[in-house]
């Protein structure tokens, strides 16, 4: 590993559990109806969108599961691991071919945001039944307009310091 991928791996790093103690101590205080944003996931959807599939894939399942295993989870450990997987993998084929520019990030959180959060109920379903689909839906939706709110705040510094720690760009 080069100087500047052990640089990169540990910025962002260090940004996924800076967005889990928000995630976890902050955020929950400004939640409507109990649904707050989920920070960790854009910081994925912007590594993602920066770095690429494999990237984001790595991120993904590293930064779920610490939010499966940070209190106060209450679910099966795994799931958020499998859903920010599935984000960063998303996130990272967005990115060859999602038009460059904010309208193009804001659209992909808005449909990782939307596929996360639901992948996350939908194993939620399988193995914690209790909840209906219609109550389910209520909580994405919200959970989406929440990550589009915050994601102008994340997004681009997440991309801006992972472009900037880019070896290509760097050397030109």
């Amino acid at each position: 590993m080069t100087g500047l991928s052990t640089v990169r791996v540990a910025f962002v790093a260090l940004a996924a559990a800076v967005a889990l103690v928000l995630q976890t101590t902050v955020f929950p205080h400004l939640a409507w109806h109990g649904v707050g944003p989920n920070v960790v996931l854009l910081v994925v959807v912007a590594a993602g969108l920066a770095r690429g599939a494999h990237f984001g894939m790595v991120l993904g399942f590293g930064a779920g599961l610490l939010l499966d295993l940070a209190p106060p989870a209450d679910h099966a450990a795994g799931r958020w691991a499998l859903a920010l997987l599935v984000v960063g993998y998303v996130a990272g084929r967005v990115r060859q071919d999602a038009p460059a520019g904010v309208g193009g990030a804001l659209a992909a959180v808005a449909a990782c945001s939307f596929l996360g959060s639901s992948l996350f109920a939908l194993t939620g379903l399988l193995l914690d039944p209790g909840a209906g689909v219609p109550d389910l839906l209520e909580v994405v939706l919200a959970g989406v307009v929440w990550d589009l709110v915050l994601a102008a705040f994340v997004v681009p510094v997440v991309m801006r310091a992972l472009t900037r720690l880019d070896p290509a760009a760097l050397a030109t």
